[in-house]
């Protein structure tokens, strides 16, 4: 699929279900390599990534439900849990701070610029999983969930979560997309 066909059918998609139109084993070759891909300032590598499935997916979304003590509808909740999976985005800032010191007149640049490649790399996955028959949808429940997916997951304490994307077999599309008249969001000048 082209890029600008891939861009036009990666939207939220929230009615998920545990049905891939591709095996898992794919969906997790197919993140790696975008992981491997997509570029960040200095080459700095802070990206890292935990593809929850099975078990752990749904453990994820109960531990999330627990972490808000029911202030987070359980439908919401259990409608994320019922996906296939979830990607978790995070930032190494082990990598962040050691990349400051070894540039320092960059310093003030790199959680920046970590936080655009993580931006990226969530965007390209997004399109990767469409491109797949994939939906998907990005949630945000850091950083109050950050202490029970470090314990679930195993991560190290250098890595920051920055987002959590629910994926699975479309049951429902996503509504229609308002539109725009981009011209007011670009400029062009010669």
């Amino acid at each position: 699929m082209a890029i600008i066909e891939s861009l036009e059918q990666r939207r939220s998609v929230y009615a998920l279900n545990k049905e891939l139109p591709v095996p898992e084993e794919r969906v997790v070759a197919d993140v790696k390599r975008i992981v491997e891909l997509v570029p960040d300032a200095f080459n700095m590598r802070s990206q890292r990534v935990v593809v929850a499935l099975g078990e752990k997916q749904d453990q994820l979304w109960d531990a999330v439900f627990d972490a808000f003590g029911g202030k987070v509808a359980r439908e919401k909740i259990d409608g994320f849990k019922a996906a296939a999976g979830t990607v978790l985005y995070f930032v190494d800032e082990d990598v962040v701070s050691g990349l400051q010191k070894q540039f320092a007149a960059y310093a003030q640049n790199f959680p920046v610029w970590a936080q655009q490649a993580n931006g990226m790399l969530q965007f390209s996955v997004w399109a990767g999983l469409r491109d797949l028959g994939i939906g998907a949808n990005v949630q945000h429940y850091n950083p109050v969930i950050d202490g029970a997916v470090r314990e679930l997951f195993s991560v190290p304490e250098s890595w920051t979560l920055v987002a959590e994307m629910p994926f699975g077999g479309i049951v429902a599309p996503a509504g229609d997309k308002a539109g725009e008249n981009v011209d007011d969001r670009v400029r062009v000048a010669r």
